[in-house]
């Protein structure tokens, strides 16, 4: 049996719409198996357990509201890249507060997250 370590996924989870969006993105990655979430916040707050974590040398997505960047500007105070990166205002979404995105909006950015390379492992069928 061959155990696939997944990857690592910190969202921002800011008070726009857009940061909200982040995590509801990283939350059903997390619940569907295809990523192990871990906590930006702790990372920032140097939680020794979870700097360790994300220090591991695990792939990393990181996906962040705006350009701000504040996901992976606290990655980079501990020497961490990640492997894949995503900032939603640059897929087109607008940062705007007191609102929600879409449904549709929730459904673009996942799909798009589901297109970067070699995140998500493609399972390959036996041929009878």
């Amino acid at each position: 049996m061959v155990t696939t370590v997944k990857p690592l996924v910190y969202s921002c989870s800011g008070c726009s719409n857009v940061a909200q969006l982040a995590n509801d993105v990283a939350v059903l990655m997390d619940r569907e198996g295809l990523a192990q979430m871990s906590c930006i916040a702790g990372v920032g707050g140097q939680v020794k357990k979870l700097v360790n974590i994300a220090r591991s040398g695990r792939d990393i997505l990181a996906i962040d509201g705006c350009r701000l960047a504040c996901v992976k500007n606290t990655l980079a105070l501990h020497g961490v890249t990640p492997k894949w990166y995503l900032e939603l205002t640059e897929l087109g979404l607008k940062k705007r507060d007191g609102e929600d995105c879409s449904l549709a909006d929730f459904y673009r950015v996942l799909s798009y997250t589901y297109r970067l390379p070699d995140l998500i492992p493609v399972k390959q069928l036996p041929i009878n």
